[in-house]
């Protein structure tokens, strides 16, 4: 039997990652982003308001992100994020240290 996902708080450097695999895909805006993340992550992860909007204004000033102003699904004013070539290349980094950081662990946990 199959249990829901309880959420968890995120570790250090996952939210960004989380943030360009989501906006890899295609542009979108806040609330689009954060639900995507709850999808992706089967509610693993539910990335609040408080601390979705600082990440993505910091990912903004380093370069990461570009925005423009849209109407939404429901026809509100939202901010519309998506990757910059910048950061493309950051999603590839992040992604390789995330996969040798995985590897370490499992290695870590299956040792006697």
């Amino acid at each position: 039997m199959n249990t829901p996902a309880r959420p968890t708080s995120l570790l250090q450097g996952t939210l960004d990652l989380l943030i360009l695999k989501t906006l890899a895909l295609e542009e979108m805006h806040g609330l689009g982003i954060s639900h995507r993340i709850a999808q992706i992550t089967k509610s693993t992860f539910q990335v609040k308001p408080g601390s979705l909007f600082p990440a993505l204004h910091r990912m903004e000033e380093a370069g990461w992100l570009a925005s423009r102003w849209g109407e939404s699904e429901s026809n509100r004013r939202a901010k519309y994020y998506r990757l910059t070539a910048a950061g493309r290349r950051q999603f590839l980094a992040e992604t390789r240290e995330w996969e040798k950081i995985s590897l370490a662990m499992t290695h870590a946990l299956e040792s006697i």
